[in-house]
C-alpha cells in the first residue's frame, strides 16, 4: 500500500512539472524579434503597421519584463536604426492598441 502511495505521489509531481512551464528569462533579443516586423512601418516604407507587427508589440506586455527593462531595450533598438521615423515609433503602441508607462523613442529617459 505504501508503495502505491509513493508512486501516486511521484505521478502527481511529474504532472505538475509538465503543466507549469518555467518562467523564461527576459532578453532584449526577444524584444527585437517581436518588433522586427514593424521595421517597414517605422521607416516609412509602409503606411501602417502590419498585423504581425502589432501582435509583436502587444506581446511585449506579457514578456515578464519590468517597465524599466522594456524601456531600455526599446530605446536601444530605436537608437540602433538611424533611419527610423521618430513619429512612427512614438505612435506605434497607440496604433497597435497598447499603452506603455513610457514613450517609445530614441531619447526617452527610462529612469522617469
Amino acid at each position: 500500500m505504501k508503495g502505491v502511495m509513493i508512486i501516486g505521489f511521484l505521478l502527481v509531481v511529474c504532472m505538475v512539472e509538465v503543466m507549469f512551464k518555467p518562467i523564461e528569462a527576459f532578453s532584449c533579443e526577444d524584444v527585437t524579434k517581436k518588433v522586427t516586423p514593424c521595421y517597414p512601418y517605422a521607416t516609412g516604407a509602409a503606411p501602417e503597421p502590419s498585423p504581425v507587427c502589432c501582435n509583436g508589440v502587444k506581446q511585449l506586455k506579457t514578456m515578464g519584463a519590468t517597465s524599466y527593462e522594456l524601456c531600455n531595450c526599446l530605446k536601444t533598438i530605436t537608437s540602433t536604426y538611424p533611419n527610423l521615423k521618430n513619429a512612427a515609433v512614438v505612435a506605434l503602441p497607440t496604433i497597435c492598441g497598447v499603452s506603455f508607462p513610457f514613450t517609445v523613442s530614441k531619447t526617452v529617459d527610462c529612469n522617469k
